[in-house]
């Protein structure tokens, strides 16, 4: 796919194939489009009502043309809509104006004065960004985090019995399972995601600063608080009930902040593997045609765990920004929000770019196991630990100090040391078979199930 070489934004440039699909929703065209729903369905809502006797029901045919509005609505319409706002300097004002011109091809001018009913911009606004919320969450981001999820579970069954060397403050530790230390991060990553899922996605639609004072203005006997909850509720939103003339934005922040953490997960997966792809515990796919150094022919870099990473961290930056300056807004409302607001997609968009990396790393990782098995055997010392715990429970005193005194700071120790201090202990006949059977291998716990089951 071509994209414009003179883009300022590698979104809209050199990744823009891959962003291609936020496009329609968290562009100025999707905010465009969702204004234009809420818009048409306010309207319907109103004409619906038996108390709004000034604004009849709609016919089958003029709901149809409503609809199509929706459905149907282009780029072409779009630009019609920013034509107008070029006169208005007022981007909700133009859609109003839009929405005027196609009632009157249709001969429905008769609702024209209840477009637009008692709504402030915020109104139109809050909702739109909540639907382009719902719409990009549902279709993109969370379908995205969840491939690196299945990649993830499906590595942890896969080398869920292959024995690996830990590694705490970068020195030799106790093994764990290859398997395991995959559903160690797929756990986290499936508990963001159950949380993002059932994140509410908050509107309201109450006026200029809360209260509906222009609807009762207009209608004194009708409860517009049921009404409006009825509608928020009808966009499959939930209603917040108390606002200013802005939605608050808190839902904004908690779901950003909820993606963020989700990044800094992913961060923390690029790192350690990279860390194991350095080490020789991975190889990575060759692709015939790829160059991985301008003068060094036989690297393979880890290119795409560290494209991933240097995105994540991108979209954490405006994320975090976001969460942390939408929910504050002077008295009953300022601007800042607005232009802030319009930077929703980008966040969205350096992290899918990082996601798509991420996956095509995991892709091209093989698992070197002859690297992995020969560094577990030259790390008898790891079974210090087994040792003296079972010393402990023979009774034997100062069990730890004595590990300590032959392995700490005496780098590699050999299987025949191990052996022969396992020898000389006073245990139970079992204890020393069992220890003397234990390798840097077998020493792993019940990883592999954890990592079968979870």
């Amino acid at each position: 796919m071509s994209f414009a070489i003179t883009s300022i934004s590698p979104i809209d440039g050199r990744y823009s194939n891959q962003t291609e699909s936020l496009k329609p929703i968290f562009s100025e065209f999707g905010l465009i489009k969702h204004r234009v729903k809420v818009e048409i369905l306010w309207l319907i809502a109103l004409s619906n009502d038996s108390d709004i006797r000034e604004l009849p029901k709609f016919s089958n045919q003029n709901l149809k043309h409503l609809n199509h509005l929706i459905s149907e609505f282009s780029e072409k319409d779009a630009k019609a809509i920013k034509q107008i706002e070029r006169k208005t300097n007022h981007d909700v004002k133009a859609v109003e104006y839009w929405l005027r011109n196609q009632l009157k091809l249709k001969k429905m001018n008769k609702a024209n004065e209840f477009i637009h009913f008692s709504l402030t911009s915020e109104d139109v606004n809050n909702l739109a960004y909540a639907l382009m919320l719902k719409e990009g969450l549902s279709s993109i981001v969370i379908p995205s985090i969840k491939k690196i999820s299945s990649l993830l579970k499906s590595n942890a069954k896969k080398f869920s019995t292959q024995p690996m060397l830990s590694r705490t403050h970068g020195q030799t530790a106790s093994p764990t399972t290859l398997g395991k230390e995959f559903a160690n991060v797929n756990y986290r990553i499936e508990r963001q995601i159950k949380q993002l899922k059932n994140q509410e996605i908050l509107g309201k639609i109450n006026g200029a600063v809360g209260n509906f004072n222009a609807h009762i203005s207009a209608y004194p006997k009708k409860n517009w608080p049921a009404f409006s909850k009825r509608f928020i509720t009808s966009l499959k939103l939930t209603y917040n009930p108390l606002t200013t003339q802005i939605e608050p934005h808190d839902f904004i922040a908690e779901i950003f902040q909820n993606v963020s953490r989700i990044n800094t997960i992913l961060i923390d997966l690029n790192r350690d593997v990279w860390g194991y792809i350095s080490l020789g515990y991975f190889k990575q796919k060759v692709i015939k045609g790829e160059i991985g150094s301008s003068t060094m022919p036989h690297k393979v870099n880890p290119i795409d765990f560290e494209n991933s990473e240097g995105n994540l961290g991108l979209s954490n930056s405006i994320l975090n920004h976001l969460a942390e300056k939408l929910p504050i807004s002077r008295w009953q409302r300022d601007l800042t929000d607005s232009t802030v607001l319009r930077n929703i997609g980008v966040g969205f968009a350096y992290g899918l770019i990082a996601y798509n990396s991420c996956i095509k790393g995991l892709n091209k990782l093989e698992i070197n196991r002859s690297v992995i098995n020969e560094e577990l055997e030259k790390s008898w010392e790891v079974l210090a630990e087994p040792i003296q715990t079972v010393m402990r429970k023979n009774g034997i005193e100062n069990s730890y100090e004595k590990l300590k005194e032959i392995t700490r700071g005496k780098g590699k120790i050999s299987q025949q040391k191990i052996h022969h201090f396992i020898k000389n202990l006073k245990i139970t006949k079992e204890d020393k078979t069992y220890l003397l059977q234990l390798t840097p291998q077998t020493y792993i716990g019940v990883a592999n199930h954890l990592a079968k089951e979870n």
